[in-house]
Formats: C-alpha cells, structure tokens, sequence
C-alpha cells in the first residue's frame, strides 16, 4: 500500500514538473530597461519594454501621495509627481531589482537609472531634492544606507517637503 501511494505520488511529480516548467517559461522575465510611458506620481511609473507596459514601484523611497484613492493630497506631492513626470517621461531607464522584484499590489519595485552618459539614480535624486523620504523594507535594503544619508542631508538643508511640510 505504501509503495503504491509511493509510485502515484512519484508519477504526479514527474508529469508536474514539465507543466511547471513550461508555466514559468511563459512569464516574461522583468525589464532590465525601457522607455517610461507614464508617470503615475512621484514613486510609481509605467515602462514598456517592448513588450508591453510594466508598472514599477521606484524602491526605497516614498513620494508624499497624489493619486491614492482613500488619501488626500498630500504636502509636497504635486511637486514631486510634477518633477518626476518632467525627469522621466518618455526618456530611457534601467531598472536594478533588489530581493524582491514585486509588492502586493503586483508592481515591480526597482532602483531606476536614466540611461545615457550621465546616468542619473533617480530613487536617490528624487530624495536628495527633498522630493521623498526614505522608506526601506527588508529585504529590499541594498541603498538604504545611502538614501538615509541623502535624507538626513535634505532635512538639514531645508530641501523640499523638510521645509515646506510640518
């Protein structure tokens, strides 16, 4: 009796796996880059790859809200979601994942550069202009230390959201 639970539950593996293979094999793997399409608000823009538009959460940071259902405007949101639409709108970005590649709301989260000669880590500028505050979730933590460090130095100078919110 145990052999033959054995060998079914043996035959089922065997004929899931190449089902399984075949699954992940259909799921586009993440963008390492693409052109930016739209601009949702500060920290959340679409990207298309070529292979269709793709929203990404920009990690390790937080943008004050424009666009949240049960939220008000919040301070200092329409110039942040107002500067990002003018960095990236329609120009070419690279996007580095860290450990996980998506939140709960099926968004990838990813560090995102402008692709050029002077490329530009946007997560980090849009913090060093006091345009976002930091915000680090384990285990996606490879620039928290960095954005603290370009936080602190926004908040002392008086950047931004440090001197126009309370």
């Amino acid at each position: 009796m145990t052999r033959r639970i054995l060998t079914a539950f043996l035959v089922t593996a065997v004929l899931a796996v190449p089902g399984w293979l075949w699954a992940d094999s259909r799921t586009p793997p993440p963008p390492a880059s693409g052109e930016v399409v739209r601009v949702v608000d500060g920290d959340t823009i679409v990207v298309d790859d070529g292979h269709g538009p793709r929203t990404i959460r920009l990690l390790g940071i937080d943008t004050p809200e424009t666009v949240h259902p049960e939220k008000p405007v919040e301070c200092y949101g329409p110039e942040a979601s107002a500067y990002s639409k003018r960095l990236l709108t329609g120009r070419s970005v690279a996007l580095v994942y860290d450990r996980e590649r998506t939140d709960r709301y099926g968004r990838l989260l990813a560090y995102v550069y402008l692709e050029g000669p002077a490329a530009v880590f946007v997560n980090a500028r849009l913090v060093e202009r006091g345009l976002a505050r930091t915000l680090s979730m384990a285990p996606n933590l490879a620039h928290r230390d960095d954005l603290a460090l370009l936080e602190r130095r926004a908040a002392l100078a008086g950047r931004g959201l440090w001197s126009a919110c309370e």
